[in-house]
């Protein structure tokens, strides 16, 4: 098992990062009515996913490294409902809507594994 020595080693923010990077993807094949709708909403809530990963990381405390991944859990929801809503609108296909489900559902189950896993550590701190 590698060490972890910064926030960019932790695989839950790995996932969150494909996830952006997924959703500016997205964001660029928007019409221009929903660059600024949609697109700023999908773009800031897929941003927020590794913001607070990453700030949850830099905390000193285990319960405030918690409650910034439960922050970034409801970012990843928020970001899947922006999803749905583009492929609701014809913005994206199905097959693009299940992509970013499976990646999505991949974070949520890594990021509440990290967060067991936090608990077990404050626990027994």
């Amino acid at each position: 098992m590698s060490s972890i020595n910064s926030f960019e080693d932790l695989e839950v923010w790995k996932i969150g990062t494909e996830i952006r990077k997924l959703s500016m993807n997205i964001v660029r094949k928007l019409p221009p009515e929903e660059k600024f709708d949609l697109g700023s909403q999908l773009k800031r809530a897929a941003r927020s996913i590794n913001s607070n990963i990453a700030e949850g990381y830099g905390r000193f405390h285990y319960q405030e490294n918690i409650q910034f991944c439960r922050v970034s859990r409801g970012s990843a929801y928020e970001t899947l409902d922006h999803f749905i809503v583009a492929n609701e609108e014809a913005y994206i296909s199905e097959k693009e809507l299940q992509n970013a489900r499976e990646l999505i559902d991949k974070f949520l189950r890594v990021v509440n594994g990290y967060i067991n896993y936090l608990k077990k550590a404050k626990d027994n701190q």
